[in-house]
């Protein structure tokens, strides 16, 4: 089944491109050209994916966004913002409302389908049926017949008509295997290899070279060029299929590279400059080569962009008012989430000190404006380069040092079962019925997690039918009942609500405990106070002083983090409902030589201690749904969060004095 993806935008030749681009791509597509066309759309049907114009006929994109994101039954589609950079606070205000991406017009279509193929991916998380194979060659004829011998045997097929095509697909497809024409126009297939082999995220990719030539050299030249096999044009279809069998089969090296990013994918660049002009020149050239492009006229606007979006690189000039560009650098390179982006000074003094002052700054490269654009982007291009093979060593280093504490780990073990083993042959015996009823408890617990995963998206339609015809009785037959038979109807929709928000609270749980992690450096104070943000503009009419500690960064998984601080967060918020001067705290604190404890505290109802053993439990309730409404499902999915991340969470509180919920990682 096809990813479906809800396009709202109110220029048609926007929607056309879009549509054309992105089913081209294998996604399913629906148009809309207002908020209330769309708005009807997600009542009657679930979407992949919304790609969202901030500027509508009939609402503020934005805030049809927060209405989308306010949503249960449609908070968690992703949502990409696309509309014009004349305005950089309506990327901000977009971003920090809760959309997922923005892309800025004039888009590059090839970067909308990558970025709507990782969101999608992302969301649902699944894993690819058939492998893939991508066909880079200029023959029409040729192509289709390929891609159709290989479509019924079993293969899925991407296709590209030049080299230059041909690597950004590869790059957003990441595809099993390449097959390359030899002679392509423009790039040919020898540089096209070779370009796969440089790149960290590609070159472990199986390539399958195809010349029309019969002589010796030709097969000479693919192999040198990186073909991990050859084959001729004219030749017999089944020996396309066999070389790729050989290519696939198991114990060859994975086309996947782990999440490494491609040097050939889109990327973005956050450009500053306060020279209106030679912005939009210098965005101008950047959107050609493929980049999406992020405008700042300032350094200040600049350090509020990379605030709420990640970045590929900075282009930064040197001489602006307000905050320099030499001043901005410092700030940048200063914050951990941001001081590995290569940031490249542009300015237009050809001058030994300013370049020196720059360098000192932290700046990874100096270049002036005189110089051409060409220039630029090549050293761009280098940069970029740079930061993957950091990237990559990195992720080697880590792999290397955990293999090394694996190592160590198995030679304590061994070394310990050696001792152990001169003296007791009851305590092994005992160790191996320890280990036994250890793994029959993870396999039960697996199960019973994967059944009431399954009994939740079951009892789904059955609810909504009971929900759907109540409403309906209380809309057609209202005049029929008389007030008790009303009051009986209200009681089975509250009930319908509250066991659809339980359903949602148990597939929260399971989906913590069966996620994969993704580790990486993450900003708690910024993500607080995201969060802080969208509660408070979901409920204007309460005022909450929010306390919350600035450069509190941890390492761990960016999406279980944000579903810890919003339940904490959330909690906080539900349980000082009732004062008059609420506050919410978030702080950091080092105990001794530990691991930093952070904490949220709040003035609100608190409870009495001598009952704190339940709060983690599923469905443990300290207050009671009248006085606090809730499923007794948000604690336990936090703490479910910590252990994942090998840490624990514990609370302190007294009735009528608040709490303070405390954790660590």
């Amino acid at each position: 089944m096809k990813p479906t993806i809800l396009i709202v935008d109110d220029s048609i030749t926007v929607r056309m491109d879009l549509k054309e681009s992105l089913e081209g791509a294998g996604f399913e597509t629906l148009l809309c050209a207002t908020a209330a066309l769309a708005r009807d759309a997600l009542q009657r049907r679930s979407f992949d994916l919304v790609i969202l114009d901030v500027i509508l006929p009939d609402i503020d994109g934005i805030e049809f966004l927060r209405e989308i994101k306010g949503s249960t039954s449609t908070r968690d589609i992703p949502v990409m913002l696309l509309s014009s950079e004349s305005e950089v606070r309506d990327r901000i205000r977009g971003l920090k409302k809760g959309a997922d991406e923005y892309l800025g017009k004039p888009y590059n279509s090839t970067q909308v389908v990558s970025r709507a193929r990782e969101l999608v991916r992302r969301n649902t998380d699944t894993g690819r049926e058939k492998p893939l194979i991508l066909i880079i060659d200029d023959s029409v004829t040729f192509r289709l017949s390929l891609a159709e011998t290989l479509q019924e045997n079993g293969y899925d097929v991407g296709l590209a008509e030049s080299g230059e095509e041909g690597l950004l697909r590869a790059a957003d497809l990441r595809p099993d295997i390449l097959i390359v024409d030899q002679q392509l126009p423009g790039m040919d297939g020898a540089e096209v290899l070779r370009r796969v082999r440089l790149d960290a995220a590609l070159r472990r990719i199986p390539c399958l070279f195809l010349t029309a030539s019969r002589q010796a050299k030709s097969e000479l030249k693919a192999l040198e060029a990186g073909a991990d096999a050859f084959v001729s044009k004219d030749g017999d279809p089944a020996v396309v299929l066999a070389k790729l069998a050989a290519l696939l089969r198991p114990g060859r090296a994975s086309s996947q590279w782990g999440n490494a990013s491609s040097l050939l994918g889109p990327k973005r660049i956050l450009a500053v400059d306060d020279s209106l002009t030679y912005l939009s020149e210098l965005a101008e050239e950047l959107r050609q080569e493929g980049y999406d492009v992020v405008s700042a006229a300032s350094g200040e606007e600049a350090l509020e962009l990379l605030a709420v979006q990640s970045v590929d690189a900075i282009l930064l000039d040197f001489m602006m008012p307000g905050l320099s560009g030499k001043e901005t650098c410092q700030m940048i390179k200063a914050h951990p989430s941001w001081r590995d982006v290569p940031l490249m000074i542009l300015t237009a003094l050809d001058e030994r000190d300013a370049m020196l002052e720059s360098i000192n700054a932290g700046a990874d490269d100096y270049i002036t404006k005189s110089s051409e654009f060409d220039v630029l982007k090549a050293r761009l291009r280098a940069q970029l380069r740079r930061r993957q093979f950091e990237d990559e060593n990195r992720v080697f280093r880590e792999q290397l040092l955990r293999r090394e504490m694996e190592a160590l780990e198995v030679q304590a073990v061994r070394e310990l079962a050696e001792t152990r083993a001169t003296h007791i042959s009851d305590l092994q015996i005992k160790n191996e019925e320890l280990l036994r009823a250890k793994e029959e408890a993870e396999a039960l617990t697996r199960e019973l997690e994967s059944f009431s995963y399954s009994v939740s998206h079951d009892l789904r339609a059955p609810l909504r039918s009971i929900d759907g015809f109540s409403r309906a009785l209380q809309e057609d037959c209202a005049p029929l009942l008389d007030a008790r038979g009303r009051g009986h109807l209200d009681k089975v929709c509250a009930a319908t609500h509250r066991m659809e928000n339980l359903i949602d609270d148990m597939l929260a749980l399971a989906k913590v405990s069966r996620k994969e992690l993704y580790l990486s450096e993450v900003d708690l104070s910024a993500m607080t106070r995201q969060i802080a943000e969208r509660i408070q503009a979901r409920d204007k009419d309460r005022v909450v002083d929010f306390e919350i500690q600035e450069g509190l960064i941890v390492h761990g998984d960016q999406g279980l983090l944000q579903i810890l601080m919003e339940n904490l967060i959330g909690n906080a918020w539900k349980f000082t409902s009732k004062c008059r001067q609420a506050r919410i705290e978030f702080f950091s604190e080092r105990k001794g030589s530990s691991a930093a404890v952070f904490a949220v505290r709040d003035n609100g109802a608190g409870f009495d201690m001598e009952y704190s053993k339940k709060l983690f439990g599923v469905f443990q309730r300290l207050h009671s749904e009248a006085e606090f409404p809730g499923t007794g499902v948000g604690l336990a999915t936090a703490q479910r969060v910590l252990r994942r991340h090998g840490g624990r969470i514990w609370a302190e509180a007294q009735p009528g004095q608040g709490a303070t919920f405390q954790f660590s990682l």
